[in-house]
């Protein structure tokens, strides 16, 4: 594929007199056309400065000597989208990204991208889409959010769904609220916390695809700016060389991003992207070799919600190479991995200094042994599900309680707003899995209104959907089987007694094989009703949580 094909031959003048008409020149044709995939609009807080960021690629690219244009992929706001219908419509466009971006540059013979996203769908959806197209192909984000400031002390968007469940059990008042409104999320930028929009970005800089600090500086700083000028450039670099998407993200390379995935305490919605991602790499990822990886890895960070620090202090603290360097200490980085820089994973991190071991603890001084994630299995998820390990109180490491069971979020918020959960309830939220919600709805208000109350190191949540990367607590997600897949979620009632063990990488729903049995005969599985639209053909074609709820299946089962 290259933009070759439109530059000579009389056959060909219909296609040049369409870029005459874009006004483009004879000598703009004769370069190479570089496709500036943008998620810019004006609804997503992550994303409203990515039109600045554009114009510095454009800038960049044309220094370098190519033809920059310019065209659109869609965002949705998981912040604004949270807590009500909305949320069905998240996780979904992470395949319509894919799908429209691969259809834009294949159709135009792009001979290069440059892709600018921020929050959480658009990173993995335009590294699917990357993948696909594979041509050079390099990324750079429109950065982090400063954190907020209330009270004196640092803050972020969890901490505002925190305080509504706060107020509500009577433990904030009002003004306070107010408080944490106005002053929560100061600035444009995706949320300050290691929640998933930076989790992707962070792990696109371990995955070789964006410049160092695409994951960590802040959206307001210049740096940003230039950042973006030197992709442009950079990517005209890739494109001479001939490097591209598959030539950097490797089996070596993903393993790299799950290795520092735990060391930086991500998002669990990781566990749901980077098999989708690998899935269009050709490369299977299950959820056993998170474990595995897990066991090795120590976790260096507690950025926001498992601590009090937040992306600025990651990135002033040496920002993802430095936790590589760290990792690498041990051998436990692939570093012969080639890069977007055109260098390896090795030559990147060889002189970056931890310059802050608080923010990044030494390898020899982590928070935990082990990773930030952990995939636990039993009877209650036979094919995993999982849990922020980072962000969980050490007493709820092992738990043991009976089930509350709500067939939605909405019956189950209701329930906790009005203060019918108790101490020691694991609370279970079924139906909202991949195709039974359909579209496996974040569930930050849940826990927030939890861990408001003062109830996050007593009460446990678990769900067939998934969480936000804002939340804390032992809130597991992705029970796979789904409840409308006849899992056993499908089958707990009010009571029955479920053991989590985190340690131990278990989860169970203390029932004998001979009930469970009986339950499936006599419990009929509930299907949402009018279901229309996108979300219809997507509940009819999404695999399950544990393989990355993917529905381009590239890989044979």
């Amino acid at each position: 594929m290259s933009s070759n094909f439109f530059c000579d031959g009389v056959d060909k003048a219909p296609q040049r007199s369409l870029f005459h008409a874009l006004g483009h020149t004879k000598e703009d044709m004769q370069r190479p056309l570089v496709g500036i995939v943008s998620s810019y609009n004006e609804i997503v807080p992550g994303h409203m400065n990515l039109d600045k960021i554009v114009e510095a690629v454009k800038l960049g690219v044309a220094m370098a000597g190519g033809t920059p244009v310019v065209f659109p992929a869609i965002a949705v706001c998981d912040g604004i989208a949270m807590g009500h219908v909305g949320m069905k419509y998240s996780l979904v466009t992470r395949d319509l990204i894919a799908d429209s971006t691969e259809c834009m540059a294949l159709a135009h013979h792009f001979d290069a991208l440059v892709m600018i996203p921020n929050c959480d769908k658009n990173v993995p959806g335009l590294l699917m889409a990357a993948a696909r197209i594979n041509v050079p192909t390099i990324f750079v984000s429109g950065g982090p959010m400063l954190a907020g400031h209330v009270k004196g002390k640092k803050t972020s968007l969890s901490s505002m769904f925190e305080a509504v469940g706060a107020y509500t059990s009577g433990k904030m008042s009002a003004e306070d609220v107010e408080d944490y409104e106005c002053h929560a999320c100061p600035t444009c930028g995706s949320c300050s916390g290691m929640y998933t929009a930076n989790s992707m970005n962070c792990l696109t800089e371990v995955l070789g695809m964006g410049l160092r600090g695409n994951g960590t500086i802040p959206a307001v700083y210049s740096e940003r700016i230039q950042l973006a000028k030197h992709a442009g450039m950079q990517v005209m670099e890739l494109y001479r060389k001939n490097i591209r998407p598959l030539d950097i993200m490797t089996r070596e390379a993903f393993e790299n991003a799950l290795t520092a995935d735990m060391a930086l305490g991500c998002s669990t919605n990781s566990m749901l992207h980077l098999p989708a991602i690998a899935n269009e790499c050709g490369i299977r990822i299950n959820l056993d070799i998170a474990n595995e990886i897990s066991a090795k890895t120590p976790n260096l960070c507690h950025l926001a919600p498992a601590g009090h620090t937040y992306m600025e202090d990651l990135n002033e603290a040496g920002g993802v190479y430095a936790v590589l360097n760290e990792l690498s200490k041990k051998g436990l980085v692939h570093t012969e991995c080639m890069t977007c820089t055109g260098k390896t994973v090795g030559e990147n991190i060889a002189d970056c200094k931890n310059r802050d071991p608080e923010t990044i603890r030494p390898i020899d001084n982590p928070y935990s042994p082990t990773g930030g994630i952990a995939v636990l299995k039993g009877n209650l998820a036979e094919n995993g599900c999982v849990v922020k390990r980072s962000a969980v109180a050490p007493e709820m490491l092992v738990h043991t309680g009976p089930a509350r069971v709500f067939d939605s979020e909405e019956e189950a918020i209701a329930v906790i707003y009005a203060g019918g959960i108790k101490a020691g309830d694991v609370v279970v939220i079924r139906y909202e899995g991949p195709a039974g919600g359909p579209g496996m709805r974040e569930m930050l208000s849940p826990t927030s209104a939890i861990a408001g109350a003062g109830l996050d190191k007593e009460v446990a949540l678990i769900t067939d959907g998934r969480f936000s990367g804002a939340t804390r607590g032992a809130a597991i997600g992705h029970i796979s089987p789904e409840a409308v897949n006849g899992g056993t979620i499908a089958y707990v009632q009010d009571g029955d007694r479920i053991s989590i063990n985190i340690p131990e990488y278990k989860i169970t729903l203390e029932i004998s094989d001979e009930e469970l049995a009986r339950r499936k005969q006599t419990m009929p599985i509930r299907k949402k009703e009018n279901i229309t639209g996108y979300l219809k053909r997507y509940a009819e074609a999404v695999s399950s949580a544990d393989k990355g709820a993917i529905i381009n299946h590239v890989i044979p089962e």
